[in-house]
């Protein structure tokens, strides 16, 4: 009784023939790489926004910073919370808008780094069973002499960085919104030093 449960055991398992398994893995292969390269052009375009933002932003300070440090009789201490108010509403507007693409970049490198854990487990699996196939030792189906392969040979779950990973994240965070804080502290002390000085 027992031989003939491990033989419907045996048959019940799903075998797939060896040019199936081969053209399932490669287009595994093939969707994954195309997805690595779009999440790549996305995240160029990500960055190429957040570098247009940066210089329009540098721009309109440079505007502020030099109708400040003009001589003129109209600005004087008591008017200093105008540029003051202008400058924190751009640096918040600006701050939103570097959150918002930052979010997207991170995103987009989440969805990349998947991708390319996900392609590199796929091509693992397509060299395992070409070196099987090449030493003879695939499974035989049900059909005779016909090569071919358990299903789960050929499954490739979707992949996941580690936590860590996300420090990466964090630490771009940090650099980004510790230089804008730096650069909002400069101009405001600025306005008020040729202002009020």
């Amino acid at each position: 009784m027992a031989d003939y449960d491990d033989e419907i055991d045996h048959n019940n398992q799903p075998f797939i023939p060896k040019e199936t398994a081969l053209q399932a893995l490669n287009s595994i292969i093939q969707l994954h790489f195309e997805k690595t390269l779009e999440k790549k052009r996305a995240i160029d375009h990500q960055k190429k926004k957040l570098h247009k933002l940066f210089q329009l932003f540098f721009i309109f300070l440079a505007v502020i910073f030099f109708s400040l440090s003009q001589p003129s009789g109209r600005l004087h201490c008591r008017h200093c919370w105008a540029p003051i108010c202008l400058l924190s509403f751009s640096h918040l507007f600006f701050y939103v808008s570097v959150a918002q693409t930052l979010r997207c970049i991170n995103g987009f490198k989440y969805q990349r780094r998947c991708h390319k854990l996900t392609l590199g487990l796929a091509t693992h699996k397509l060299r395992f069973i070409k070196s099987r196939i090449a030493a003879g030792d695939f499974l035989g189906g049900g059909d005779g002499d016909e090569a071919s392969a358990a299903a789960w040979d050929l499954e490739v779950p979707y992949q996941e960085p580690p936590d860590s990973y996300f420090g990466k994240f964090k630490r771009n965070w940090a650099l980004y919104f510790g230089f804008l804080i730096l650069l909002y502290t400069f101009m405001i002390s600025f306005s008020v030093v040729i202002l009020c000085f």
